[in-house]
């Protein structure tokens, strides 16, 4: 397949990718929060063709998105405590698991009857849902199981040659996929953490439950993307490191042939070539955004054997970040104790 890159000049120019998208082809294109491989939500075949793109389990579950969450009605019962989320946090990084209506196949929802509904705020996500004039099954456009993508290079290096079109519309603003809630019974259910965090999700007076599969393997059905399977995962192995700097710093002293994702605070103090940064200790929104990037700046490197990465805190968008980390580990956490003296 000979894949068209479109780059984005303004709406206009988005307008072969939205009639591919209408005629059951494959779009790659810019949100807020990452890449989005995008197909026809209400075309069962073009739901089909994204998990044969990314080579995807066909039960991990894709997002609808759409131009307005007034059209989620259409798709999906809503009811009024999805109306007060919707009024103040879409558009924007959220993604809202509802029960599906018939008009969305089986095969975009992984054969569950909820389907995740998103109103994505990037304006060229928006321009293209608009002007393809159908809802949008997106999960993010990189291979199954890698890092997700956060600029047009991690896209085109994924799909070139799998999709019809790829969108260049710049970086992403947040660089974690959106987080995902549940609400039931009056219950806010966290099932995957991102850019709108507990501290904004508690404005609403709900209790918020976090569901397990947030801090811990899952082995069950997935409610939603990024549940059960390994994610985000780089070539190498990779070790998050949990301990005080100290800790850190001498446990990797005696390691070779090793890769580094740390924070800007370390780095005169971690000795190597294959050190990085995914920003500062106390800047959990640099990290977010910075954190694929690294996973595939250090992926795929000959002279190493392992990716040691720091934890990083768990509050406000840093639980994201912890989410996506232990998740790329496959759960492989080290530890470590302050050295003996």
């Amino acid at each position: 397949m000979k894949t068209r890159i479109i780059r984005y000049t303004g709406r206009e120019s988005l307008a072969l990718a939205a009639e591919v998208i209408r005629r059951g082809g494959l779009v790659a294109f810019p949100t807020e929060t990452v890449y989005g491989l995008g197909g026809n939500a209400l075309d069962p075949d073009a739901a089909k063709k994204i998990y044969r793109a990314k080579g995807r389990p066909s039960d991990n579950p894709l997002i609808v998105h759409l131009g307005s969450a007034a059209d989620a009605e259409r798709y999906a019962v809503t009811g009024d405590l999805f109306d007060r989320i919707a009024e103040t946090l879409m558009p924007g990084p959220l993604t809202v698991i509802l029960k599906k209506r018939d008009m969305i196949p089986d095969s975009v929802t992984g054969g569950l009857d909820t389907v995740g509904i998103r109103v994505p705020s990037h304006p060229v996500a928006r321009e293209l849902i608009e002007l393809a004039g159908v809802p949008i099954a997106a999960p993010s456009a990189n291979l199954s199981g890698k890092p997700s993508p956060t600029s047009f290079d991690h896209v085109y290096h994924d799909l070139n040659g799998k999709v019809d079109v790829i969108i260049d519309g710049g970086p992403s603003d947040f660089g974690l996929e959106s987080t995902i809630i549940k609400p039931e019974d009056g219950v806010i259910h966290l099932l995957r953490p991102g850019a709108v965090t507990v501290e904004m999700l508690s404005l609403f007076d709900q209790p918020i439950e976090i569901d397990p599969a947030v801090t811990r393997r899952f082995d069950g059905v997935p409610l939603a993307p990024g549940m059960k399977y390994r994610h985000y995962a780089p070539d190498k192995p990779l070790v998050v490191l949990d301990g005080c700097d100290e800790a850190v710093y001498s446990y990797l002293a005696e390691r070779e042939r090793r890769a580094v994702i740390c924070f800007d605070e370390d780095l005169s103090a971690i000795d190597g070539e294959h050190v990085v940064s995914c920003g500062s200790k106390s800047d959990s929104l640099t990290q977010a955004q910075r954190l694929f990037a690294c996973l595939r700046e250090l992926d795929g490197l000959t002279d190493i054997d392992v990716i040691y990465a720091r934890m990083p805190a768990k509050v406000g968008i840093g639980l994201a970040v912890f989410n996506r980390l232990i998740k790329a580990a496959g759960f492989q956490v080290l530890r470590l104790e302050p050295p003996t003296r």
